[in-house]
């Protein structure tokens, strides 16, 4: 399921769709969005550049923060590499809810690659709903 308020957002989203991100679910302060790892998000040593994976984590945290509904941004993010995805890797980024408190919340992204289950990357992200 998808929620109405992040599918809105979704369609807006040129820079995650134009790296061919696509969104598989978004509902109740959780998404999965996967990326095919493409020749042109390789680096020099073969392996997918960070900030790819940055991105598609932080892709996902966005569509899971806005999941409820109010517009919410990132505050913040960390990420932990673990693993180096390659050229043709398909990732998989699902997002998850720990708290919320406020107008602030927390979450946590896995990055894994499906075929094998590798955990690529650890992100957490801090987000604040906007005022209307």
């Amino acid at each position: 399921m998808i929620a109405a308020s992040v599918k809105r957002m979704w369609d807006d989203d040129a820079a995650s769709r134009k790296l061919g991100m696509e969104l598989h679910a978004a509902a109740d302060g959780e998404a999965r969005v996967t990326m095919r790892v493409t020749s042109d998000m390789v680096n020099g040593h073969g392996m997918c550049h960070g900030g790819y994976l940055f991105l598609l984590a932080d892709s996902a945290f966005a569509c899971a923060c806005n999941s409820p509904g109010p517009v919410t941004v990132a505050a913040g993010g960390d990420i932990t590499f673990v693993a180096s995805a390659r050229e043709n890797d398909v990732l998989e980024a699902v997002a998850i809810e720990r708290t919320v408190y406020g107008r602030s919340g927390v979450y946590d992204v896995t990055v894994s690659r499906p075929t094998d289950g590798r955990v690529i990357a650890e992100f957490r992200g801090r987000s604040r709903v906007l005022r209307s």
